[in-house]
C-alpha cells in the first residue's frame, strides 16, 4: 500500500493508505475511546464512542472511516465531545454504574467499601473485574452526567465454564468475544442476535458456552472490556500474570515452553519440538521419561478430565527429532576461564555444559564409572535405558566439557591449587539414610542407595526369595522393582502411612503392584533379629494422627500391636543424603545438605557454588537441572560474563492463532503409552514404557488448550489519566 500523510491534532502522520483513522491515531500513539475496537480485531462500530471530526466530512467514526492523503483529523472538540457522552450514556441505561457517576468514588479506596443505599449489583466495587476495567477508565477520561437511569437486564450467571464466569447483565455488546472467538480462533462459540443491530451476544447453540465447543482458549476472557466475560480466579492472574496464563510452563522449574513443543508434536515437527526443549535443558530423552513433570500437575486440562500428558510428548519430540538444534546451539569465545565440576549428576552436568558454551573451561570430577549421577546410578534402566543417557552426555561432551570419571575429590583446596577460577559442587545426595531401628547393622540389611548404585554397577547382589523394602517414596518403588528382576521371588513393601500419603509417582507404584509387588500400610519396623540365613522383622501397627511439618498426617504407633514376620533380605529406602567430604570446609546444613544463597547458588566460601540434590536433598531431575542452570548463570556473572544461557534454537516462526471448531474436544480423554508384556518386564530391565504412536501423540497434544496463545493478544491502548473533576457535579 502507498504511504500518506494525515494530521491529527495538529501532528502530521505517516501511515498508509486503507488504514482507519483509529488505527493510524494509534500507531501514532494518539488515543481514541473505542470500546468495540480492539488492536488484534476488525471493528465492529457498534459503541460509538470514537468520534472524531474530519475537515469536510464533519464528525465521524474513527473506526469505520479510511485516512487519505492530506486528511486532517481533531480527536477533541465541543461536538466531539458531544457525540461520545450521548454514546457513553446510551452503554451506561445497560449496564450497572452505580460507582461510575459517583462524585465519592475515590474516597472508597482502597478497600472499595461503599456505603451508598443503590443495589449492590449496580457498584463496581462488587465486581472482580474493578480497577481493571476498560469501561471504567472510558468514563473518567470521556466524564458523563450523573444519575443517567440504569436499566437492569436481569440475566442468569453462566456458570457452566469451569474456568469462567460469564454475566450478560456487564455485557455492553462491544462484539469482542464474537470476532476473537470466530475471527481468530476459528471457534465462533458466540454471536449475535442481529449481525447489524446486535442487542445481545449469544452462544451459537443457545447454551453454555461448553456446549457451543469452547476450546477454553480464555481469547474472549482477555479482550472483554467489562467484567462479563472474567476468570473465576481473578487475583491469581494479576499476582503473576504469565504464570497464571501458561501454568505448565510456569510450574517446570526449567520453565520449558511446553505449549510449543507440544504443539509442534502435534504438526509432527518432531525437530522443532526438540529445539524448543533443548533451549531449557540438556537432557530431553531423560526427561521424557523419569521426569516427575509438575507441569502436568498444573495443567488447566485436568479441571475437564485428564492433563496433558506432557512427559510423554517430549519423549516423542527426543526419539523422533533430529538433532539440527545444533546448528544454532552457539559456543562462545574462548573467556581464558577454568571451572572444575564435582559430580556428573543432572545439576553438575547441566551446570558443565552451559558453562562450556558461555566460553569458559570446564572439567567435571566424576567418582564412579560413568557420568550421569542418580539417572546413571539410582534409577533403574528399565525406567532410563543407558543409551539414552549416554548419548545426551556426550552432546555436553561435544559443547566442550571434559569429564573424568573414576576420579574422586575430597578437597576443595586441591581443586583451587590446580588453578581452577571457580568450582560447582554437584555432589547429590547418594548416602542412604539410618532407620533407628534395633538390628539394621545385621547381614542382609541394607539401604535402597546402596543396592540401587551396586545394581547399577553391575554387582551381583544374593537377595533370597523373600524381601521388604522399607519406605513409600520413588527410591523405595525403584528397589522393590529392581529386587523382583534380580531374584527374589516375593516383594513387599512395608510404609508407615497409606497409599494417599506415599510420595513416589502414582504411576510408579501401579507399575509395582502391576508387577506383583504387595504394600503394607500402616506398619512400621521396630527391631530385626537373625534368624538363621535371613531375619525376623518385627514391625508394629499404626494409625494417623495429627499433620506434621511435612503436612501428611503423622503415624502414631498402636500399642500391642506387634507382629513379626520373616524375611531373607530388607531394603531402606526412608531417604538419602549428601556425602560431605571433610576437606570441603563449607558451611552443612540440615541433612548434612550444603548451605547456599537461594539466588545465587553460593556456598560459604566465595567463588564456590553447589547445585542440586546436595543443596536440597533429593528431589527430582528437572529440579536438579534447574538448579545447574541457575548456578551456571551465577558462576558465569561471577566470573565477568553477562549470565546470559538461554538460547534460541527453534525456527523463529508464528505458530498460528487458529484454534478451529473440534467436535467433542472437552470430552477427549488422556492417551497412555503401552507397556511392554509382564513376562517381559520381570526377564530383565527392557524398557517397561513403549513411546507414544506418532498417531496417538498428535491426538494427545491436541487436546492442548493452547493456554499460551492468550499471551499473543495485544492489550489495547489505555486512555491518558485526566485531571479530576471528569465528573460533571450537578
Amino acid at each position: 500500500m502507498n504511504g500518506i500523510t494525515v494530521t491529527i491534532d495538529g501532528r502530521i502522520i505517516q501511515t498508509t493508505e486503507g488504514t482507519t483513522v483509529l488505527r493510524a491515531a494509534q500507531e501514532a500513539g494518539i488515543y481514541i475511546p473505542a470500546l468495540c475496537a480492539h488492536p488484534d480485531l476488525v471493528p465492529g462500530g457498534y459503541c460509538g464512542l470514537c468520534v472524531v471530526e474530519v475537515d469536510e466530512e464533519g464528525d465521524v467514526q474513527a473506526c469505520k472511516t479510511e485516512v487519505h492523503d492530506g486528511m486532517v483529523i481533531t480527536t477533541e472538540t465541543p461536538s466531539v465531545r458531544e457525540g461520545r457522552e450521548q454514546a457513553l450514556e446510551k452503554i451506561l441505561t445497560e449496564h450497572p454504574h452505580a460507582c461510575l457517576d459517583c462524585w465519592r468514588k475515590d474516597r472508597c479506596k482502597p478497600f472499595d467499601i461503599c456505603l451508598r443505599s443503590e443495589a449492590v449489583s449496580q457498584h463496581c466495587v462488587t465486581c472482580p473485574k474493578n480497577g481493571h476495567c476498560e469501561l471504567q477508565k472510558v468514563v473518567d477520561y470521556i466524564g458523563i452526567e450523573p444519575e443517567i437511569p440504569y436499566r437492569p437486564k436481569e440475566y442468569p450467571l453462566e456458570i457452566d465454564n469451569p474456568f469462567f464466569l460469564r454475566d450478560y447483565n456487564l455485557c455492553i455488546v462491544c462484539g469482542r468475544c464474537v470476532r476473537v472467538c470466530r475471527d481468530v480462533r476459528g471457534v465462533g462459540v458466540y454471536t449475535f442476535d442481529d449481525e447489524e443491530n446486535p442487542t445481545k451476544i449469544l452462544t451459537v447453540e443457545g447454551g453454555s458456552t461448553v456446549d457451543s465447543g469452547c476450546r477454553f482458549c480464555f481469547a474472549c476472557v482477555e479482550v472483554c472490556p467489562t467484567g462479563a466475560l472474567i476468570e473465576r480466579d481473578v487475583e491469581k492472574l494479576r499476582e503473576n500474570r504469565e504464570g497464571y496464563i501458561v501454568p505448565c510452563s510456569d510450574a517446570c522449574p526449567a520453565h520449558v515452553n511446553i505449549p510449543r513443543y507440544v504443539e509442534y508434536v502435534r504438526q509432527g515437527k518432531y525437530t522443532e519440538a526438540l529445539s524448543v526443549i533443548r533451549e531449557k535443558v540438556p537432557f530431553p530423552g531423560s526427561l521424557g521419561r523419569v521426569c516427575f513433570h509438575p507441569c502436568e500437575q498444573a495443567c488447566r486440562r485436568e479441571t475437564v478430565n485428564d492433563p496433558i500428558s506432557v512427559k510423554e510428548l517430549k519423549r516423542v519430540a527426543a526419539d523422533h527429532g533430529e538433532d539440527k538444534w545444533k546448528e544454532k546451539s552457539a559456543i562462545k569465545e574462548s573467556t581464558g576461564k577454568r571451572i572444575a565440576v564435582v559430580g556428573a549428576g543432572p545439576a553438575g552436568l547441566t551446570g558443565a555444559f552451559y558453562l562450556a558454551k558461555a566460553g569458559h573451561s570446564v572439567t567435571v570430577y566424576e567418582e564412579l564409572p560413568e557420568a550421569g549421577g542418580m539417572m546413571r546410578y539410582g534409577i533403574p534402566e528399565y525406567r532410563l535405558p543407558r543409551d539414552i543417557l549416554a548419548g545426551e552426555v556426550q552432546s555436553i561432551k561435544d559443547a566442550g566439557v571434559e569429564i573424568l570419571t573414576n576420579t574422586k575429590i575430597e578437597s576443595i583446596n586441591s581443586l583451587k591449587e590446580q588453578g581452577f577460577d571457580t568450582i560447582l559442587l554437584g555432589i547429590g545426595a547418594h548416602e542412604g539414610t539410618k532407620l533407628g531401628v534395633e538390628g539394621e547393622d545385621l547381614p542382609g540389611v541394607m539401604d535402597g542407595a546402596s543396592f540401587l548404585r551396586d545394581v547399577n554397577l553391575g554387582k551381583k547382589i544374593k537377595l533370597g526369595e523373600k524381601v521388604a523394602v522399607l519406605g513409600g517414596g520413588n527410591s523405595a518403588v525403584d528397589s522393590a522393582r529392581v529386587a523382583l528382576r534380580t531374584g527374589a521371588k516375593s516383594v513387599t513393601m512395608i510404609y508407615r502411612r497409606t497409599r494417599a500419603e506415599m510420595p513416589a509417582a502414582e504411576e510408579e507404584i501401579e507399575d509395582a503392584l502391576h508387577e506383583g509387588i504387595e504394600i503394607n500400610f500402616l506398619q512400621n519396623p521396630t527391631k530385626f533379629t537373625k534368624n538363621g540365613d535371613g531375619l525376623d522383622v518385627e514391625c508394629i501397627r499404626m494409625e494417623l494422627g495429627e499433620p506434621d511439618a511435612s503436612g501428611r498426617r503423622r503415624p502414631e504407633p498402636i500399642k500391642g500391636s506387634e507382629f513379626t514376620v520373616y524375611y531373607d533380605a530388607v531394603i531402606g529406602a526412608l531417604g538419602q543424603s549428601p556425602r560431605v567430604p571433610e576437606g570441603f570446609t563449607i558451611k552443612i546444613g540440615r541433612g548434612n545438605t550444603l548451605q547456599v544463597n537461594s539466588k545465587t547458588l553460593q556456598t560459604s566460601m566465595e567463588g564456590v557454588y553447589a547445585a542440586g540434590d546436595a543443596t536440597t536433598g533429593p528431589a527430582s531431575v528437572i529440579a536438579a537441572i534447574a538448579a545447574g542452570r541457575q548456578a551456571a548463570q551465577s558462576i558465569d556473572k561471577y566470573l565477568g560474563g553477562s549470565g546470559e544461557i538461554d538460547e534460541e534454537l527453534a525456527p523463529a516462526e508464528d505458530m498460528g492463532k487458529q484454534l478451529g471448531k473440534d467436535e467433542g474436544f472437552v470430552d477427549k480423554t488422556r492417551i497412555e503409552p503401552e507397556l511392554i508384556t509382564l513376562e517381559k518386564r520381570l526377564a530383565g530391565f527392557a524398557e517397561v514404557k513403549n513411546a507414544l504412536s506418532k498417531e496417538n501423540a498428535c491426538k494427545e497434544a491436541g487436546r492442548c488448550f493452547r493456554c499460551d496463545l492468550r499471551l499473543t493478544i495485544t492489550p489495547p491502548m489505555q486512555p491518558p489519566v485526566r485531571k479530576k473533576a471528569s465528573i460533571l457535579m450537578g
